[in-house]
């Protein structure tokens, strides 16, 4: 089952790194949040990737075309008057990576909608190149299967960032308490599995997948959560990539299950 990954986006909400490369391709412990992604599905068994990419996308590319290079110990061998590369030993995951240019503006569908021929008629893996979590893929494709709609996407719980009041009429303020798990509000935090119908449901590059195509296969019922009570967190901002940087330095980072 080949895994997508939306990596095209301008970032702008984090542009004091994204000015410089696309968000996915921002580091969190010296690597960039699309591996850590990809890790999380590779430990799953699911090692196949079709990365749409946009802003910026020669970087991407250029990141991968160095990847087995930079994690290998290698002999240059210029003494025949050639130029002999010997493999020694390599530390590389067994990835089959497709970077995929879907277009400098294209809506988050119709990045989806572009890469319909590396997918053909096969139920696929989706999410976005800018959050990490620690869901089990296996339990969340099994669920997939077993209810037999066109979509499945993870819903967490998002927490509240403030302290929590209760407000009369009269605009007093009748309680106060700090916020807890129960007062967030479920959110599609991505890792998603699609059946191919999916692309039926997508016209162009103007289609933002989260409006259109995911509210009409809810109101066709064709839409389930699996509900992950687990972490998740994105990295939309500054302060959220120093918080991944943090937890991730100090050895405890809950999406890394690999």
């Amino acid at each position: 089952m080949k895994v997508v990954l939306l990596a095209g986006g301008f970032g702008t909400r984090i542009s004091e790194e994204s000015q410089f490369k696309p968000k996915p391709m921002i580091e969190i412990g010296g690597k960039p949040i699309l591996w850590h992604i990809m890790k999380c599905y590779s430990h799953y068994g699911f090692n196949e990737f079709i990365i749409c990419a946009g802003y910026m996308q020669h970087v991407i590319k250029e990141w991968f075309a160095d990847y087995f290079l930079h994690n290998s110990d290698i002999t240059f061998d210029f003494t025949k008057g050639t130029n002999d590369m010997i493999i020694h030993d390599q530390r590389c995951e067994p990835w089959k990576v497709t970077v995929v240019d879907t277009g400098l503006n294209t809506m988050t569908g119709g990045r989806i909608k572009r890469i319909q021929p590396y997918i053909g008629n096969e139920t696929f893996l989706m999410t976005y190149g800018d959050g990490v979590c620690d869901v089990n893929i296996n339990d969340l494709v099994k669920f997939h299967k077993s209810h037999g709609k066109v979509a499945t996407l993870t819903a967490v719980t998002l927490a509240q960032q403030k302290g929590v009041l209760d407000i009369g009429g009269d605009n007093a303020v009748h309680s106060f308490r700090e916020k807890n798990f129960s007062d967030g509000a479920l959110i599609n935090a991505g890792f998603m599995v699609f059946e191919p119908k999916i692309f039926d449901y997508i016209k162009g590059d103007d289609i933002v997948l989260e409006r259109e195509p995911l509210e009409k296969l809810a109101l066709e019922g064709q839409l389930m959560s699996f509900r992950h009570k687990g972490f998740w967190q994105c990295m939309d901002t500054k302060r959220e990539m120093d918080i991944l940087n943090k937890m991730y330095n100090s050895d405890h980072a809950p999406w890394k299950v690999w």
